[in-house]
């Protein structure tokens, strides 16, 4: 575990070392079948989790972008919920296997995922729209103009 060498020959065992390359996994003896709750193991809980999404708000509308590489429109699902709940949910297909193949690494997620966010009650749902752009998913959710009270003068009498 550490990398301080020993003054006195080999390798010092029982010396903590916070350069060490060794990753502390405490989850590694756990009774659960995930080994990190931080780092999920299969495809469909990676995917879930790296699902990034961008919510900006500008003065005509809420902004919402989500990067979705290698994923076709046909495979994005964006709705509205009732009580103004905007839910982006999809699925990446894991590619198809060769027999012959020999994998080093698989890093790419696959699987389904899906975010939800409560708009606010400015926003006009019946009137979002999405596109999709070179992996990029944007969905534009126009707000409603907010009433300025009206101001009546009141002559005072007297």
């Amino acid at each position: 575990m550490s990398l301080i060498p020993s003054w006195f020959g080999g390798r010092r065992r029982d010396a903590f070392d916070p350069f060490s390359l060794d990753l502390w996994d405490p989850f590694k003896d756990s009774p659960f079948p995930s080994s990190s709750l931080f780092a999920p193991t299969s495809g469909e809980n990676s995917a879930f989790v790296n699902t990034r999404i961008d919510w900006r708000e500008t003065p005509e509308a809420h902004v919402f972008k989500a990067d979705l590489p290698g994923i076709k429109k046909e495979e994005v699902k964006v709705e509205i919920e009732d009580d103004r709940v905007l839910q982006i949910s999809g699925e990446r297909k894991v590619e198809k296997e060769d027999k012959n193949d020999k994998w080093h690494r698989l890093e790419r997620s696959s699987g389904k995922f899906m975010r939800r966010f409560r708009l606010p009650e400015n926003a006009k749902v019946g009137q979002v729209k999405a596109s999709m752009e070179n992996g990029v998913l944007t969905v534009t959710v126009p707000k409603a103009e907010e009433k300025k009270p009206e101001v009546k003068a009141i002559d005072i009498s007297g």
